[in-house]
């Protein structure tokens, strides 16, 4: 007969004890009520990129994090490194570039348009007007990377987003559409 404070010696009951404590993590960080909109700044936000190429792209979304010289240049490879591995073009003129780095103490994401398209290599192999840029450090407490990833995917799949996209004027009114589309 064990103790309360029995040795765990069994496959079964170590397996057990982990997933009730990821489980007991994932409860406590999961906030059903995280809304997109509270990630998004409107100094990160930038209506006519001036860039003409995916790299100078790139280099001007990471720009708006406000990082200083050095950590723009390891971020910057970080997202080549990535953009290696694949396109982050999801089709319909949307692009998600996105990587963990150590440059980040935080969640911080960014967004970018520009009207007259950048050949990004995306999934449908068309030019790409709006980026959303996310970067989160490797280790994160609350864990949002994943979820804001999937949250701006799932906005970028609605139908109206493109053309809504393309006729915002100010900052203010991107930051408008991404609350009205959390709701």
């Amino acid at each position: 007969m064990r103790s309360g404070a029995a040795v765990l010696t069994s496959r079964r009951e170590i397996l057990y004890v982990c997933l009730h404590l990821t489980r007991s993590r994932q409860r406590r960080h999961w906030r059903p009520e995280m809304e997109l909109r509270e990630f998004f700044n409107k100094e990160a936000v930038k209506l006519h990129l001036e860039s003409e190429t995916k790299d100078d792209v790139l280099k001007e979304l990471i720009q708006l994090l406000g990082l200083d010289e050095k950590s723009e240049g390891i971020l910057f490879k970080m997202l080549k490194r990535r953009e290696n591995l694949g396109s982050t073009g999801i089709g319909r003129g949307i692009a998600i570039p996105h990587c963990r780095s150590l440059v980040v103490n935080r969640l911080r994401v960014a967004f970018g348009r520009k009207p007259e398209g950048v050949e990004f290599k995306a999934i449908d192999g068309q030019p790409v007007y709006h980026f959303f840029l996310v970067v989160a450090p490797p280790l994160e407490v609350s864990n949002q990377y994943l979820p804001v990833l999937g949250k701006i995917a799932q906005f970028a799949k609605e139908p109206d987003v493109p053309k809504r996209l393309m006729e915002l004027k100010t900052p203010e009114e991107f930051l408008d559409l991404i609350a009205e589309k959390s709701r």
